[in-house]
């Protein structure tokens, strides 16, 4: 079997595992944008809630640009490193309301998904992460967002090598999966959801996984080193 090969029955077990998807995500773009910054590293609760809290206390992205930093890290406090995020939030709209007059992305949907990507990336604080998701969630452009759950399972079913990073993964990926937005969503948020419920980090459920005759690493006997999973620390 080739890694293409490998790559779709892989997809096509989960998608009967999980079932095919709608895409779906904020209707606002903005809404996409900082919540995607606010929801790294942290639960989707905890998101949902520094956002309300956020816009509760800052009706308007100016206020939220103009707010004092204090007082903008403890509103989205419940996300994980509000001191990180903050800054990173107010630095975008900053370069977002200058550049284009207002806190508005929806240009983007008119633009190629190349053009989209570029200008996105070289905004404060974001990455292809964000990127992808944004593009893929709102726009319904065909990218492949690679977090850490879909990143560690396609790595341990080896999918892709163990040294690949996020970012090459999406770019290995794209090329073995059709460039169809639904197919996109779909793939990413049932390896998300898969290393999430089974394929987890420390201690995954190899007994209840419908790709374990497939996986790589539970044929070495859990023994391979992969970037996308850390030693735990003792």
């Amino acid at each position: 079997m080739t890694l293409a090969e490998k790559t779709r029955l892989a997809h096509q077990l989960l998608n009967e595992q999980y079932g095919i998807q709608a895409i779906y995500g904020y209707k606002d773009p903005m809404h996409e944008l900082v919540g995607t910054i606010l929801s790294h590293r942290t639960t989707h609760d905890n998101e949902v809630t520094a956002y309300r809290t956020m816009r509760d206390r800052f009706p308007t992205w100016e206020a939220v640009r103009d707010a004092p930093l204090a007082d903008l890290i403890a509103a989205i406090h419940t996300a994980n490193y509000p001191e990180v995020k903050a800054p990173y939030i107010q630095q975008l709209l900053r370069v977002l309301i200058a550049e284009r007059g207002e806190a508005n992305i929806d240009f983007l949907a008119d633009l190629s998904t190349e053009d989209a990507m570029q200008w996105l990336n070289r905004l404060p604080g974001i990455g292809p992460k964000t990127s992808t998701l944004l593009l893929l969630f709102t726009f319904h452009k065909p990218v492949l967002p690679v977090d850490t759950h879909v990143h560690r399972v396609t790595q341990r079913i080896g999918i892709i090598g163990p040294k690949v990073s996020a970012g090459k993964a999406h770019d290995l990926l794209l090329a073995v999966l059709p460039a169809d937005a639904v197919e996109l969503f779909n793939f990413h948020k049932h390896f998300y959801w898969h290393g999430q419920r089974v394929c987890t980090w420390y201690t995954p459920k190899c007994g209840q996984c419908v790709l374990a005759l497939h996986c790589d690493y539970l044929q070495s006997g859990k023994t391979m080193v992969l970037s996308s999973t850390p030693v735990r620390k003792k």
